[in-house]
């Protein structure tokens, strides 16, 4: 760069002055010219796409029957369910559930993307007319139709019906069992006394009886019935129901309502480990406070109020398991729970009105 006799800059190049070349407004670029697929000039191409589409439809199709046959054929009542068994069936579920809903989701993606048509569609705007914007509209969903080409592959056509059928049968089965029936068996469980005798409240999980003496305050027990072990069928949902909490307090410091002074023993009260929220393990024990505490969301019973709820979504205490000493000294089930154990539902009223009867 030199400089003019001035001493103004000399600018080799040309220099934009303001307004010059100005442009009032944007171009429309228009649409980009349409690149056709392999499918859309290749009949095999087209032929293996919608084989492949099927394919993830059926995959779907086999995915919620995973999910059926884990969910009704694996027995968690038998002798040999376990731990493992349970882990099997989530995973089976889980997997099943998977398959089901991404076989339709990358089916109908693949559909969009390798068979349908791509080609792209501009227009004006114009003013609403609503009969001519309703027979516009019409038009416009024949040609989805159409486009689809549903029509003319029955194979597509077959297995997505087939996938959208059967989707929603998890759902049912799971909302299905939400809902207590009379008959309902969280209503009764092991506690209840067999031909006049009495369960003995036994450690979880070796089952060996407990005294009374045994039990110090401020100490907590796990506890199962008696003979829990010995089920050759259902006993993890038997064990499910039956759990208790065992503690002792001062028996100054209980407060039993009328009917209930005799359902503990010299301090030692037990009640059901199920939270009445949504049935997690009430598993913690605050010595202290005298508080027990559900770990899922916090629920939080006063064992000094019968296990009144003082904070957290439950909406009732937990049931109290009526005990008392037999003769050689070991706690004992004087009746089953008064109600039904677990969360709380629309037809609990029926059911405890049907053990008080």
């Amino acid at each position: 760069m030199g400089n003019h006799s001035d001493g103004s800059p000399n600018h080799s190049g040309t220099v934009a002055t303001a307004g010059q070349n100005e442009v009032e407004k944007f171009q429309d670029p228009g649409i980009p010219p349409h690149r056709l697929r392999l499918a859309d000039t290749d009949p095999k191409a087209a032929k293996r796409a919608e084989r492949q589409v099927a394919l993830l439809f059926g995959i779907s199709v086999v995915g919620t029957l995973i999910f059926l046959v884990a969910y009704f054929a694996i027995d968690l009542g038998a002798e040999e369910s376990s731990i493992a068994t349970i882990r099997l069936q989530n995973m089976l579920l889980g997997l099943g559930t998977a398959f089901a809903m991404l076989g339709i989701g990358t089916g109908i993606v693949h559909w969009a993307k390798a068979l349908m048509p791509d080609h792209e569609v501009s227009e004006e705007r114009h003013a609403i007319r609503y009969e001519e914007d309703r027979q516009a509209a019409v038009r416009i969903v024949d040609d989805i139709v159409e486009e689809t080409g549903i029509k003319r592959r029955p194979l597509i056509r077959n297995t997505l019906l087939g996938a959208v059928a059967l989707a929603p049968l998890p759902a049912v089965a799971i909302f299905g069992d939400l809902g207590p029936r009379p008959d309902d068996k969280l209503a009764h469980t092991l506690w209840a006394p067999q031909e006049g005798k009495l369960k003995r409240l036994a450690r979880d999980p070796d089952g060996t009886p407990i005294k009374a003496s045994d039990v110090t305050i401020g100490s907590a027990f796990h506890v199962i019935p008696e003979g829990l072990n010995d089920l050759h069928e259902g006993k993890l949902n038997e064990k499910a129901k039956a759990v208790v909490l065992l503690m002792r307090l001062d028996p100054a410091s209980l407060n039993p309502s009328e009917g209930r002074e005799d359902w503990g023993y010299n301090g030692i009260v037990a009640y059901s480990k199920i939270c009445t929220h949504v049935g997690c393990p009430v598993a913690l024990y605050e010595q202290q406070t005298h508080h027990l505490l559900c770990p899922c969301h916090q629920s939080t019973f006063d064992l000094t109020q019968e296990c009144k709820v003082i904070f957290g979504p439950a909406s009732r205490p937990l049931p109290q398991l009526p005990i008392a000493v037999d003769d050689e000294g070991y706690l004992v089930a004087t009746s089953d729970f008064k109600e039904p154990v677990g969360p709380s539902y629309w037809e609990r009223d029926m059911h405890e009105r049907s053990i008080n009867s």
